[in-house]
């Protein structure tokens, strides 16, 4: 185990051991609790030896997770992992789909906080309100592959802004810049109010009156059904208005947009891990990834 917290400091920047350990405390009983689960409906019944009995995992638990933490910020192809590892590609396949999983329900860590994590948008207004905490909110997009002609739904991954089939992510950050929450990824065609609503950001406005959330322009139907809680910069003035209305207008901007970058520090922090530039692989698999991504960045800025 000693051996592969070090692999993991040499290759796997960013992750130190302890919090390898950490993760590897946390999942290993969910994980064992899922194969033991698969075992027993492949069986049909309760297990006959006791537990400890038969074949031993090729990858233990902890070398499977850093399979998947490697793999995950610098995307390697798991026949590479599966030589470094010394098992076959099948095998680290199989572990890193796992394990993925448990990552991606893990939620994201809130800070000052050691042991709560938020999974829903729901739970992040609920947090907001408490701690009175003012929240920012954007999207953004991760260009995957142009799926086959023919099939349905073709056209609804192709994006007007980036002309690129894409997978639309919505994202919740503090003023800090530190990722509280980002939803199940939607086609790339979607309007950033439309994925926002679909996630059920109107209700949470209604159940918690006194939460502000710092928008971009891309949400002025938010805006118009939520104001004083939906905040965008400024509406262009008209042009015959008078040069201290536009003065005013441009300084109200920049004090929106100071206080809104912090949300895109928090995007640029995930669009560091390798598999969040370009997505080459499944699309029903991103959505886990992305949150997954999302909670090991949150462990680290929570902390800071």
């Amino acid at each position: 185990m000693a051996n592969r917290m070090v692999l993991a400091d040499q290759v796997f920047t960013g992750i130190s051991r302890q919090h390898l350990g950490c993760l590897a405390s946390e999942l290993a009983g969910p994980w064992q609790a899922a194969v033991e689960g698969r075992r027993h409906q492949t069986r049909g019944g309760a297990r006959k030896r006791a537990a400890g009995g038969g074949a031993r995992h090729q990858l233990v638990f902890v070398d499977r997770l850093v399979a998947t933490l490697i793999h995950l910020r610098h995307d390697l192809p798991h026949s590479l992992l599966a030589l470094l590892f010394g098992v076959d590609r099948s095998t680290v396949t199989r572990a890193i789909a796992e394990v993925r999983g448990l990552l991606a329900e893990r939620g994201c860590a809130v800070p000052d906080r050691p042991g709560l994590r938020l999974r829903t948008l729901a739970d992040v207004f609920a947090y907001a309100q408490t701690e009175g905490v003012e929240l920012r909110l954007d999207a953004t997009e991760v260009q995957v592959r142009r799926p086959l002609a023919g099939r349905g739904g073709r056209r609804s991954f192709v994006s007007g802004k980036k002309k690129q089939n894409t997978m639309k992510a919505t994202v919740v950050a503090d003023r800090q810049g530190r990722t509280l929450w980002t939803d199940a990824l939607r086609p790339g065609r979607m309007h950033d109010t439309t994925a926002a609503r679909n996630e059920g950001i109107g209700v949470c406005f209604q159940h918690f009156p006194d939460v502000e959330v710092l928008l971009d322009d891309g949400y002025l139907g938010l805006r118009r059904d939520h104001p004083g809680q939906a905040i965008t910069p400024p509406r262009k003035p008209n042009k015959i208005a008078l040069p201290h209305v536009h003065a005013a207008r441009e300084e109200a901007r920049h004090r929106h947009s100071s206080k809104r970058i912090t949300v895109e520090h928090a995007l640029a922090d995930h669009k560091r891990w390798k598999q969040l530039t370009r997505w080459t692989h499944r699309r029903d698999a991103l959505p886990d990834t992305y949150r997954a991504i999302a909670g090991l960045v949150s462990d680290r800025t929570a902390n800071t």
